[in-house]
């Protein structure tokens, strides 16, 4: 009987032991990542000061509107530089769980279906863990209030004492900021403003999909139209457009968005009307009308001059800002002084390949614009150059900083953070590879799209075959054009090696580049004596 319980409990533990959680693989040389996020990619909780009772505002569903209206609406001191919460018994926070991730993870954690409609840096946490990082040791995020300026002073201490968190829960190891979208406005900022504590404490800093020069059409709209922060038919749980709307006209961080002035745009960003003018004999023209990026401010003060909300039963003015605009004017004032301190390393990846608005026009021919104020409520069409379908890659580009590389990604806006594309490069500059071959900047994505392999024996001799196939997405497709032949036709190349007992043949074709990719085919045969 004692022999045969033994057994049982041998039987047991082994059964235990496969289906156990298998740990986590960690590698103990990588140093740390500290991951930043772009605007409205943090979780934030109200907090009422009288009971302390905190929930989350952003992002939710259940009464997610009146959360919002409520608790983030907002106006701006300029005296402090602040937007304040117009409830004044709430206070707004950012949650610290999970050293920081789970404020820039899944945005909204409680929902069940369609989760990936606010996954944030959720995809890219996973990839990293996979590589061997480990929350809390060194992998971090740092959430911020999305509706405040980059400089302010507020959030920029909150930085300071997280890089100095990380530096010492990883052992006194330099830190890799991952910055997406207006976080690398942010970091930029406290670059410049904290350069001997940036210096201090970061290694590399991986700006991906940043409006260093601002995002045009993105703006333009926002300011006239309100944004959804999803599209589709999750956009119905969200906040409305319209409450956005109201939100970000008293945000510094929008204001701090829009195009440069200074910036010599190759494209220079519009805004365009369609208007019905009368000439002086009576008779009238529909003509398009087209205003730079410096005169559209007018119309933007024109077009809200009458915005208003209600807020507990009051109408409450809500014009564009001039106030927030100086101090935006200001922050790019201080962004263009910064630079990369001697011994950090800084890189860019921006997408390209979308349609990004630019230029916005509203009105048409049919239905022209005739009083300034209705531009709320036109449905604007846009002129697009290439970029991520938000930051237009002339201005994710023009970083104006010492760069180790810029990449170029084919990939949308909040997408971008889930390429598999981007992981590769991450992974390369991270130094949590061991691939010392491969180049981001000539060959950035190489995709295996298929591969067969077969060995069989014949009369006493080993047959291996072999044939793969990859889509190769080159940086630049002018030194692909250069290995195909004139007449557009594939360009095969073999090569054969032999050694005693052995013979190996392989024949490489290189097909014309279509729609941005190139298609490459290896077939490889080799025979060995059966030993």
């Amino acid at each position: 009987m004692a022999l045969l319980l033994d057994e049982i409990v041998q039987s047991l533990e082994l059964w235990l032991k496969l289906i156990r959680k298998p740990q986590p693989y960690v590698d103990p040389n990588l140093d740390p990542v500290l991951l930043v996020p772009g605007i409205a990619g943090s979780v934030l909780n109200a907090v009422d000061e009288e009971t302390g009772k905190e929930e989350r505002v952003w992002v939710r569903i259940l009464g997610a509107d009146y959360a919002f209206r409520t608790k983030l609406w907002s106006r701006f001191d300029p005296s402090t530089g602040k937007t304040e919460s117009l409830d004044p018994k709430t206070k707004i926070v950012v949650p610290e769980d999970r050293s920081g991730l789970y404020a820039i993870d899944a945005l909204d954690p409680d929902l069940v279906f369609g989760q990936e409609a606010v996954y944030y840096f959720h995809d890219m946490i996973v990839e990293l863990i996979k590589w061997g990082y480990q929350e809390g040791k060194t992998l971090f995020g740092f959430g911020y209030d999305f509706r405040q300026s980059n400089r302010l002073k507020e959030t920029l201490d909150r930085l300071a004492a997280r890089l100095e968190a990380v530096y010492t829960a990883s052992g006194g190891k330099k830190i890799n900021i991952i910055s997406h979208s207006m976080g690398g406005l942010l970091v930029k900022c406290f670059m410049c403003l904290h350069s001997d504590v940036f210096e201090k404490y970061v290694k590399n800093w991986i700006a991906i999909a940043a409006p260093f020069q601002g995002a045009p059409g993105y703006v333009t709209s926002t300011f006239l139209n309100g944004m959804s922060f999803v599209d589709g038919w999750e956009s119905n749980f969200f906040i409305s457009k319209w409450s956005f709307h109201q939100l970000l006209i008293e945000s510094p961080s929008v204001y701090e968005l829009m195009a440069c002035l200074d910036f010599q745009w190759e494209h220079k960003p519009l805004l365009e009307m369609w208007r019905e003018r009368l000439h002086g004999d009576g008779n009238s023209q529909i003509i398009l009308e087209s205003y730079p990026l410096a005169d559209s401010v007018d119309i933007f003060k024109e077009a809200l001059s009458s915005n208003t909300f209600n807020y507990n039963g009051e109408d409450i003015p809500l014009p564009y800002n001039t106030e927030i605009l100086k101090w935006a004017n200001e922050t790019r004032d201080i962004m263009s002084r910064a630079k990369v301190p001697p011994q950090v390393k800084f890189y860019n990846i921006y997408g390209v390949n979308l349609e990004t608005p630019h230029t916005v026009c509203y009105g048409d021919e049919q239905t022209p614009v005739t009083d300034l104020q209705q531009l709320r409520y036109f449905q604007p069409t846009y002129v697009c150059v290439d970029g991520d379908g938000t930051v237009p890659a002339e201005s994710a580009k023009a970083d104006g900083l010492r760069a180790e590389a810029r990449v170029g990604v084919p990939g949308e806006h909040r997408g971008i953070l889930c390429e598999h594309h981007v992981f590769r490069i991450l992974k390369h500059w991270l130094k949590a590879d061991h691939d010392p071959y491969y180049n981001p900047l000539n060959d950035y994505v190489v995709l295996p799209t298929a591969f067969e392999m077969e060995k069989h024996k014949e009369k006493g001799l080993e047959v291996t075959s072999l044939k793969e196939e990859w889509e190769i997405i080159a940086d630049d497709q002018d030194d692909i054009h250069k290995n195909i032949a004139a007449d557009g036709n594939p360009m095969v190349s073999s090569i054969s090696v032999s050694q005693e007992g052995a013979e190996a043949r392989a024949t490489v074709t290189v097909y014309p580049e279509n729609e941005g990719k190139q298609h490459v085919e290896l077939n490889a045969l080799s025979v060995s004596v059966d030993a």
